[in-house]
């Protein structure tokens, strides 16, 4: 008996697991993390177990007949407490009260469970049924009460996150409006299953046969709709994933023209760990931003004073707002300072392990310069390397440093 119609959506959700599993094992007391992975792994052990050959090994396995039955119930119920306890704790709000209500949730689908398994301990249902199990048992005692039961508690789940998530994402925007949209239309399908499966029931008790609707239309739908909900899910984290990688990407690159002009005189050019085409992009930032700063740390000794505020002055009367402009005075007077460097026959660069004031510390200017530091941050850092490439007033400092005699630079710390 071909079980594709369930194997297929549990094998996406064990490699989903697989994938968040290792971010699991770094952040365990993340509750949203805990519950996204509790609800992929309750997705993928729910379509496993309800494969009509997953049924009969189990059935053979516990030596009990429909035994697998109570079994899918009870994680058809934890999954939908599990979909609710994610959605509480992914929108937030008073830790306390997102406590509670989680629990809440947690104990009311505990309650759920555990009354499945005493109905059908209480009940009879000794002809093993692969497929049609709700219908076939629709009339018997106890049995009848629990696959009401279990229907039940599915669709207050499922009617519970439409309105939640539908309330939601009035709310909000961009994609987790879109995320939260996809799950309600994966619900739409879920609500459809739960359809078909009372349908079938109801026609049952009413001595008709409409056991296709359980049988063969219900499952499809189940599958639709649980992998329409994964994809709710997932779509606002790797879109805030893609998102933070693209901006840090972009932070690397327009870090480039400032980290390129001082590459010259930095003391660690050519002794940089050299970073591989897999390493990450965190640690490219990062090794970026201590190389740019090192290098300003080693034109200490050249910085212009004057020159900054005569071109922050320049780019205020441009038209640039105060940042902007602290940005391109800072770009200007190292841009000055590189070629000042460049224009020192006893130039040194300074060595990390040499004792040296930080950038900016008055402790050190020599009396002729008293330099103003550029701006540490790396949003500055990035403000200073676009100036250094687009500023026509750091271009215009660029060009005067270019054409000054050598005497005219400031005098270097001794």
């Amino acid at each position: 008996m071909d079980g594709t119609t369930y194997y297929v959506p549990a094998v996406a959700m064990a490699a989903a697991l697989a994938v968040k599993g290792p971010s699991l094992l770094r952040s365990w007391r993340d509750p949203l993390l805990r519950s996204v992975c509790s609800l992929m792994a309750l997705t993928g052990l729910v379509f496993f177990f309800a494969a009509p050959p997953t049924i009969a090994e189990v059935n053979d396995l516990l030596g009990v007949t429909n035994a697998s039955a109570p079994l899918v119930y009870c994680l058809l119920s934890a999954f939908s407490a599990a979909c609710l306890v994610l959605i509480v704790n992914w929108r937030g709000g008073p830790p306390e009260s997102t406590r509670r209500t989680s629990r809440r949730w947690i104990t009311g689908y505990g309650v759920v469970i555990v009354a499945l398994v005493v109905l059908f301990a209480l009940g009879d249902a000794p002809v093993e049924r692969l497929r049609d199990f709700d219908t076939y048992y629709a009339d018997e005692p106890f049995v009848r009460e629990m696959i009401v039961l279990y229907l039940g508690a599915l669709a207050v789940a499922g009617v519970a996150m439409n309105v939640m998530c539908g309330r939601w994402a009035l709310q909000v925007q961009g994609r987790l409006r879109a995320g939260l949209l996809i799950i309600v239309a994966g619900y739409v399908c879920n609500i459809a299953y739960l359809s078909a499966k009372f349908t079938a029931v109801v026609a049952r008790w009413n001595g008709g046969d409409l056991d296709y609707l359980s049988t063969d239309v219900a499952p499809g739908l189940a599958s639709v709709g649980a992998q329409i909900t994964a994809v709710g899910f997932c779509v606002p984290l790797a879109c805030q994933r893609a998102g933070d990688a693209w901006s840090t990407w972009s932070t690397y690159r327009r870090l480039g023209p400032l980290w390129r002009e001082l590459a010259p005189v930095s003391p660690q050019a050519g002794r940089a760990v050299r970073m591989t085409w897999w390493s990450p992009v965190e640690l490219r930032v990062t090794q970026r931003e201590s190389d740019i700063h090192d290098g300003m740390l080693s034109l200490y000794p050249y910085f212009d004073a004057e020159l900054r505020a005569r071109a922050h002055d320049a780019a205020l009367a441009a038209g640039s707002d105060p940042g902007q402009a602290r940005a391109e005075a800072d770009a200007a007077m190292v841009t000055a300072a590189v070629r000042a460097r460049a224009a020192d026959p006893e130039g040194r660069v300074i060595d990390s392990a040499e004792p040296a004031a930080p950038t900016g510390s008055p402790s050190s200017a020599p009396p002729t310069a008293s330099p103003a530091a550029p701006t540490e941050g790396p949003r500055d850092l990035v403000r200073m390397s676009l100036a250094l490439r687009r500023s026509p007033v750091v271009a215009a400092a660029r060009n005067r440093s270019a054409c000054r005699p050598r005497s005219e630079f400031p005098e270097r710390a001794r």
